[in-house]
């Protein structure tokens, strides 16, 4: 009998990066050049991104990569949504 597969997922996150103001330019222009990232609002140091990945995981080691990036002060999760895919990649 085949295993059974494990259903495909996506997770979409949003995050707060908070950067030095005399940085933020940079950090945005890092931020953007990620892949599955989108910058959504950027005002005083502070930056919203949403971020899509196969896995939590992929997730975290994406926002630590941000959390590293020179400048910036702080990055934090603020929600995430797993969606479960049909065989066809359409969310169900």
């Amino acid at each position: 009998m085949p295993e059974a597969q494990a259903a495909r997922t996506i997770h979409i996150s949003s995050a707060v990066v908070t950067a030095f103001p005399e940085h933020c330019d940079a950090v945005v222009r890092q931020i953007k050049a990620l892949p599955g990232t989108e910058v959504h609002r950027v005002e005083n140091g502070k930056i919203v991104i949403v971020m899509e990945a196969e896995s939590t995981g992929e997730m975290g080691s994406r926002l630590t990569g941000i959390a590293l990036m020179d400048g910036v002060l702080s990055a934090n999760f603020v929600f995430e949504q797993i969606i479960a895919l049909d065989d066809t990649g359409a969310g169900s």
